[in-house]
């Protein structure tokens, strides 16, 4: 029975260790690569705007989204990017992040011929290997928050992309908490998919961005 136990608390501290060892090579790779002025921001054609649900419970702003959409205002209106492309889920008959972004950014003053949308890429992972196979895209903007940012960089690094991220205003408390516990085991997941060869569910013929 105890060395059951032991074996149990020697697992669990290995595994708690390379899930921190993980999130250390992804913020060191991305270090140097993140933003959070405008101004300080390099230029860039394109953006690629991480998306996602924007209401929180059917009913509630999700702020993760309204921060999203408010620093790709703010980045376009600075003169940083050129073109917006949009992420997000719409698998499933009237939901559809991408236009609901697009809506949103129109409304903010951005011009539609400079949003273009992404239906197919359902996870990061997606999103940043379509960014080049489909868009032709191999030096990009990522915007959402720094957790997001960084997690994206590694992504688009290891698949042959130079990117940058422009920080979203982060959220804080206990919404904010559990949305950063779960990225730990997102960036697990991520370096498994590598490890494993892992592509996007989708390609498709070449969009031209421009």
């Amino acid at each position: 029975m105890k060395q059951w136990f032991v074996r149990i608390v020697i697992m669990g501290v290995l595994t708690i260790t390379l899930v921190f060892l993980l999130n250390y090579l992804v913020v060191s790779k991305a270090s140097d690569k993140i933003y959070t002025e405008s101004s300080e921001t390099p230029a860039r054609k394109v953006s690629l705007l991480l998306g996602n649900s924007k209401f929180v419970g059917g009913e509630w702003i999700n702020l993760f989204y309204k921060y999203r959409v408010e620093a790709a205002v703010v980045i376009y209106n600075a003169g940083k990017i050129n073109y917006i492309l949009i992420r997000g889920d719409n698998s499933r008959e009237g939901y559809d992040e991408p236009t609901s972004i697009k809506e949103d950014l129109r409304d903010a003053g951005i011009p539609e011929n400079a949003i273009y949308l992404d239906y197919a890429g359902f996870r990061t992972l997606d999103f940043i290997v379509r960014c080049k196979e489909i868009f032709g895209e191999t030096d990009i903007t990522v915007i959402s928050q720094q957790f997001n940012d960084e997690r994206a960089i590694y992504l688009a690094e290891s698949n042959g992309i130079k990117a940058i991220g422009y920080n979203a205003k982060d959220i804080s408390g206990r919404y904010g908490l559990k949305t950063h516990l779960r990225e730990y085991l997102a960036r697990s997941k991520m370096f498994l998919n590598t490890l494993i060869g892992k592509k996007p569910k989708f390609l498709g013929e070449a969009i031209y961005i421009g």
